[in-house]
């Protein structure tokens, strides 16, 4: 059995190793190959490692590195012909992942094309859902009210339950300490250069007001660590900014600032009581202002119906904004407390009772 993985981001890398672990314990003669992030590459070196390259953010970022993504989109046309995988799986990433849906289903008479991790279409363009239905042989949502959205476009879909939300734990304030504050600007450079700075310039704030309170961050890569110190050095606030997966954060600090993302899922299945911050090139924000459908920007807001977790978009993450929001939630253990029970009930709506595992799902696809 071979299957080609295109995965373009870190989480989407995360989520594929785990799905296709699962798969080779039950089918130890898989062969993997395609694009992904390090977690993929170490299972398979067929898997190029691309993810530096691959995970832009905004319209600019896509317009600028064209050439790039043009040439790389002919070399995956050119690999899938050559290998004859018996699918491609395709993983969240759905500017480069739908075209190249689009561009194999005529070309792929043995070859099933699944898709893992649902883009958020349901979002910005639904009129792409019945496009989706007739390049794609079965999706895999995450999300359970994705289920029945493909379904009436007829494209056969199975809810598989999030992939975290049976393995993190909701923690309380007694598994954290007190005064550790995270900041998390994400796992992108563009992402870092745009968000950090408010988040630096709100705990200097804080650190007048609060002299106590330890700030910590995660960097996803030593170009990324080293950039994160230099900021938090030119801002002058002391920061921990550890080489670590954000989750020993999430887990461990009393509360946090996190960039929009699927970094502010895993934090409300970490129990960390935080606050939504996003911020863009102001063309990507305008654009995607024009798009986005939905009433909030957060999963867990979606999710709950409601703003359970303070968002900061654009003009509105400003350092003054942030930083009373981080104090109030460093000293309100009543408002922490009203925020993870509202994490307990995102949780159980990501959970799938009863329901076969991602990888057993692909396997009864291809089988």
């Amino acid at each position: 059995m071979r299957i080609f993985v295109v995965a373009g981001e870190t989480s989407g890398d995360t989520h594929a190793a785990a799905l296709l672990e699962e798969l080779k314990s039950v089918r130890p003669d898989l062969q993997i190959s395609g694009l992904g992030g390090p977690k993929l590459h170490a299972m398979s070196t067929d898997v190029e490692d691309w993810t530096h390259d691959a995970a832009v953010v905004g319209l600019w970022d896509v317009l600028r590195r064209y050439g790039y993504f043009r040439q790389k989109f002919r070399e995956t046309l050119d690999r899938i012909a050559r290998e004859k995988p018996d699918a491609v799986l395709f993983v969240d990433y759905p500017g480069f992942n739908l075209r190249l849906a689009k561009a194999l289903q005529s070309h792929r008479p043995n070859t099933r094309l699944l898709y893992y991790i649902s883009p958020q279409v349901w979002a910005w363009n639904r009129a792409r859902i019945p496009r989706m239905a007739r390049w794609l042989d079965r999706m895999f949502c995450i999300f359970p009210f994705e289920k029945d959205l493909y379904e009436k476009s007829g494209l056969h879909t199975d809810f598989v339950g999030h992939p975290m939300a049976t393995k993190l734990e909701i923690l309380g304030d007694e598994a954290r300490k007190p005064n550790l504050f995270a900041l998390l600007p994400g796992s992108r450079e563009r992402e870092v250069r745009k968000i950090f700075p408010a988040m630096l310039t709100a705990a200097k704030i804080v650190l007048a007001r609060r002299p106590q309170t330890v700030f910590a961050g995660a960097a996803s890569s030593e170009k990324l660590q080293a950039l994160m110190r230099e900021m938090a050095a030119q801002a002058g606030v002391g920061c921990d900014i550890g080489l670590r997966n954000a989750r020993d954060l999430m887990q461990t600090a009393a509360a946090g600032l996190v960039a929009s993302g699927t970094a502010t899922l895993e934090a409300t299945l970490c129990g960390l009581p935080y606050a939504l911050v996003y911020k863009v090139s102001p063309l990507t924000y305008l654009a995607g202002r024009a798009v986005i459908k939905v009433p909030h920007l957060g999963m867990a807001n979606l999710l709950a119906g409601k703003e359970i977790v303070k968002e900061f978009i654009q003009q509105d993450a400003t350092p003054t904004a942030l930083a009373s929001e981080s104090m109030l939630l460093l000293d309100d253990a009543a408002h922490r407390a009203a925020m993870r029970a509202n994490f307990g009930k995102v949780r159980e709506k990501l959970i799938a009772p009863g329901a076969i595992s991602s990888a057993q799902a692909v396997l009864g696809v291809l089988r």
